[in-house]
This record gives structure tokens, C-alpha cells and sequence, in this order.
């Protein structure tokens, strides 16, 4: 019985929508949105009643030692600054992974640029399937055109379809994208090895403008020399 009860069609009974002397008020509230408002109340409810059994069973004499790099100000647990967290040598390490991944990145990109050049350029060197054919007379030039035509007429370069030519403009675009993107990240490897270069130890100096040889916006830094044992 049942099935055949579900196999009757039915009015569907909607939910009615906010009257027009309470349009005022936004929109009417439905049952689907009171079950989503009363999950996000409940859950948050529930999540203050544990934190609230959670500081009324604290144990007075807790410790454990990242307390001692920690500390509450009016209320809010806040950190110390960690901003001296590893000493040179841990620093330069890192900076020496990092240009590592740079490097790698750049040497992976070029060598997409290679192969994907090589495409772009065997697709334009593509020679062109035209035959030239020589008539002595207009009526032998209409019987090769009429040959030409039965035959059919093999496809050229210059009927190249629409999206062969879509494809060709997009690998280029993304061949110049490729490029900029070397440019950059050989930018940063060169920024990153001088900050290494930097924090080694040594004296150096800033070069001023008038002694540069070739001015350049970059940043110029000479070492003083010293004496290897």
C-alpha cells in the first residue's frame, strides 16, 4: 500500500514566503534555516560547557616548560618573540635549501621552454604542400584544374583549422609566460645568493655611486680583503 500511495502525485505545500507589511524585516525565516541557526547555537554551547569543566578541574600547580617562554598579558596568553629563533649557521643552511629549490624550479622551467620551443618550431617550419603546374594554353589549364578537382585537393598549410590555430596561440602565450617566470626566479636566485654571500662573516661595505665602474641600480658590496693562513 504504501508504494502505491508514494505513486500518486501530490500538492507539494510550500512554505510561505514574508508578507508584504513585513517586508521590513528581510526575509521570512524558514524551518531549514531555524535546524541550521539551532546546530551553530547548540554547537557553540556545548564547545563553552567543555572549556568551562576544563577550568573548573585545572590542576593549581600545571606546569610544563613552555611556560617559560610564555607569558599573560591582561588576560591573553601571548608568545615571546621568537625572532632570534636559530643562530647563522642554521640560518645559512636554510638559505641554502631554498636556493636549492630556486634553482631546480629554474633549470625544470627551462627545460619546458626547450621542448616546447622545439614544438613551436617545427609546426612553423612546416613546408607547404603546393604544386605548381604549367599550361600552354587556357583549355590544358582547365583540364588540369578539372584532374585537380577529381583527385581532391590536398589540404595546405594556410588551411590550417580554427582551433589548431587557437592551440598555436595559446602555446606561445604560455611559452612567454615561461619566459617571465625565468626571468624572475633567476632575479630571486641572484637576490638570494647575495643575502647568503651577506651573512657570511667578513667586513664589507656598500660601494657609493661614484665608485662604481658601471653604475647599476643594484646594490654593489666589496669585501676587505684578508690574509688565508
Amino acid at each position: 500500500m504504501s508504494s502505491l500511495r508514494n505513486a500518486i502525485s501530490r500538492r507539494p505545500h510550500k512554505e510561505r514566503s514574508q508578507p508584504h507589511s513585513r517586508r521590513k524585516f528581510g526575509l521570512l525565516e524558514k524551518h531549514k534555516d531555524y535546524v541550521e541557526r539551532a546546530q551553530v547555537f547548540h554547537k557553540k554551547e556545548q564547545t563553552l560547557q567543555k572549556l568551562r569543566e576544563k577550568a573548573a578541574f585545572r590542576n593549581p600547580d600545571e606546569f610544563y616548560f613552555r611556560m617559560m617562554k610564555a607569558k599573560t598579558v591582561d588576560g591573553v596568553h601571548k608568545l615571546e618573540n621568537e625572532t632570534n629563533k636559530y643562530n647563522t649557521d642554521e640560518l645559512l643552511l636554510m638559505k641554502t635549501q631554498d636556493m636549492g629549490y630556486i634553482l631546480q624550479k629554474l633549470q625544470s622551467e627551462k627545460k619546458k621552454i626547450e621542448k616546447l620551443a622545439a614544438v613551436l618550431h617545427s609546426l612553423d617550419s612546416q613546408p607547404s604542400n603546393r604544386h605548381i603546374y604549367y599550361a600552354e594554353d587556357r583549355e590544358e589549364a582547365k583540364e588540369i584544374q578539372s584532374r585537380s578537382k577529381k583527385r581532391g585537393k590536398l589540404p595546405t598549410s594556410d588551411d590550417v583549422f580554427d582551433d589548431i590555430r587557437s592551440k598555436t596561440a595559446i602555446s606561445y602565450r604560455e611559452l612567454e609566460a615561461r619566459r617571465n617566470r625565468v626571468s624572475q626566479l633567476e632575479k630571486l636566485y641572484m637576490d638570494m645568493a647575495l643575502q647568503k654571500e651577506l651573512q657570511k662573516k667578513g667586513r664589507k661595505r656598500k660601494l657609493r655611486e661614484d665608485e662604481l665602474a658601471c653604475p647599476t641600480s643594484k646594490p654593489v658590496y666589496k669585501w676587505r680583503s684578508e690574509r688565508k693562513r
